[in-house]
């Protein structure tokens, strides 16, 4: 398995694509994004090439290539008013692995380890992640790879014809 990790210097209209295709698919939606309602969770989104270019003002964003194809990206910003621990220098994290033939596989547990390579060489001591109740499959590999549980929020995210708690988790670099 050949995987590379390349961060978006310079936006294009094809990645704007493919990040719109992984954005409205309805497999991907209650995974990666919150929906307070059934109208939300339907809902689909489409990204200019100018949302992108904002989007990087503030994140930090890694392509994910298996084998020289894009399956996924994976991002980080610093201090989002979101933490639910709100502390200087905390990496908020986030990862989609937007093609099929890039799940399952470990790629996930690889791309967060380099993320945080990535995020310890900016200076960063803390991460800080929120995962939604329903994907265990997630839970584990954040447990795995040392995440501990900080909090969870009530009613966060709808899916499956109720709503779900979003759990908080947080790794500390000594």
């Amino acid at each position: 398995m050949n995987l590379k990790f390349i961060k978006v210097i310079e936006p294009s209209e094809t990645l704007v694509d493919v990040f719109n295709r992984w954005d409205n698919d309805e497999v991907l939606i209650p995974l990666t994004r919150p929906n307070k309602n059934k109208a939300e969770l339907e809902r689909r989104d489409t990204m200019t090439l100018d949302d992108l270019k904002q989007r990087l003002d503030h994140h930090h964003i890694y392509l994910i290539y298996l084998d020289d194809q894009l399956i996924g990206e994976m991002n980080y910003t610093v201090d989002p008013k979101y933490l639910f621990k709100k502390e200087g220098g905390t990496a908020w994290i986030g990862i989609t692995i937007g093609e099929l033939e890039g799940r399952g596989k470990g790629i996930g547990y690889q791309a967060i380890q380099y993320l945080e390579a990535e995020i310890k060489k900016q200076g960063l001591k803390r991460i800080e992640l929120g995962v939604f109740e329903f994907n265990t499959q997630a839970q584990k590999l954040y447990k795995k790879l040392g995440y501990k549980e900080i909090g969870r929020i009530e009613n966060f995210t709808y899916w499956a014809d109720k709503m779900w708690f979003d759990i908080r988790m947080e790794k500390v670099f000594i």
